[in-house]
């Protein structure tokens, strides 16, 4: 009765989230999904330091700034789009989402409506036919400016200029849309080519001060509110000074990087995507910051290239991805010995993985602490000090 009570009360939050798989904790209340957490990163972190309290949200729904919707068919060749259920490829209908951005929710319904007066068909993964495979919009959190990726299969729209009309008209905020061509077979949302069509093809958004630019394939944080603390707490880990030699790896496009800039005395950014580094490079032309220099390579290569040069680093940022950082780069972290590593992860067991090596070079983590950047999933983010 208890099992059947809850689901009904998840049902009335969102009618799919038994199929959908996002919102995991949709049916706790927001203070267990903190303590749940908590004891969570803290068992975790035990054998190497006891974490600050955790960093919450205050605004718990509609805090991503980017949303994908995958289009297709139901039985009877009705446009719909949605997300795949869980580990499957079938299409659960979305129209709104609790923690997605409401007008880029709104704005993937609209271009829905518009594809049949564009006789424009929904990709078919069986059979190969149709157009439209995804559509991406990113909404920058601060500045209000929208980008819009219209993922295709073939690199023509039909009527492209009169869509392009026809949507602007029901959503005037776009500020750029983007065509990206995807025909191959795969589970890549983006492929490898895109020509814009509105606008200047990325968007602008601010963080911590800074101004930074977002193209359709660029990493940029997706809860920009919780990603300042986040920062902010990476910042004061950093303690810095003003005279230090910094590595950010794994940069994205440069975020960290030059946030950290205004209290280093020079920044060196590692990224291996091409978009991310691109954009990294103008954004700091952008932002009047000289102390900071982009290179586009895997970050344990770089780092395992400094240190057989005998190069020397006070700093390293680091934010690897959710597999974690490599032997190569922990070991060549380790030969370069800065004073200070800041680890920052959105994967606590791979983090722990990590500092089980780290700890064995002589390293010890002083600070950690976790953030919820994703309320209603079991997912945290956290930052680690570690001291030589």
């Amino acid at each position: 009765m208890q099992q059947k009570k809850q689901n009904e009360g998840k049902q009335k939050v969102c009618p799919v989230s038994s199929k959908c798989g996002g919102c995991r904790w949709i049916h706790k209340s927001y203070q267990e999904q903190l303590e749940a957490k908590s004891i969570f990163f803290r068992k975790l972190m035990e054998p190497y330091c006891r974490p600050e309290p955790m960093i919450a949200m205050e605004k718990t729904t509609h805090y991503r700034n980017k949303v994908h919707a995958v289009f297709g068919e139901d039985r009877r060749h009705n446009v719909i789009s949605g997300i795949y259920e869980e580990k499957s490829h079938r299409i659960v209908p979305v129209d709104s989402c609790l923690i997605e951005n409401q007008k880029a929710d709104e704005i993937i319904v609209s271009i829905r409506g518009l594809l049949k007066s564009f006789k424009i068909r929904p990709y078919n993964e069986d059979t190969g036919f149709g157009l439209l495979r995804h559509v991406l919009v990113r909404v920058g959190h601060a500045t209000g400016q929208i980008m819009v990726v219209l993922v295709l299969s073939s690199p023509v729209l039909p009527s492209k200029n009169n869509f392009v009309r026809a949507l602007l008209k029901l959503h005037p905020e776009i500020t750029t849309i983007v065509l990206n061509v995807n025909d191959r077979d795969t589970s890549m949302i983006l492929g490898d080519r895109e020509r814009t069509i509105y606008g200047k093809g990325y968007i602008e958004d601010r963080l911590c001060g800074k101004t930074f630019r977002i193209s359709p394939g660029s990493f940029y944080q997706v809860n920009p509110v919780q990603t300042e603390k986040l920062y902010t707490k990476a910042m004061e880990y950093a303690c810095l000074t003003g005279r230090e030699r910094v590595v950010d790896a794994y940069c994205g496009t440069g975020t960290i990087g030059m946030i950290a800039a205004d209290h280093a005395g020079e920044v060196i950014g590692v990224e291996l995507n091409r978009d991310a580094v691109r954009d990294a490079v103008k954004g700091a032309r952008q932002n009047g910051i000289r102390n900071i220099s982009f290179y586009r390579n895997d970050a344990g290569d770089f780092l395992l290239e400094m240190a057989e040069q005998g190069e020397g680093l006070d700093v390293l940022l680091m934010d690897p991805p959710r597999s974690g950082s490599s032997e190569v780069f922990l070991n060549a972290a380790a030969r370069i010995a800065p004073k200070r590593i800041v680890y920052i992860s959105c994967n606590p067991e791979t983090l722990v993985r990590d500092l089980r090596l780290l700890t064995k070079k002589n390293y010890r983590a002083a600070k950690a602490v976790a953030v919820d950047m994703f309320p209603f999933t079991d997912s945290v983010e956290a930052v680690v000090q570690l001291l030589r």
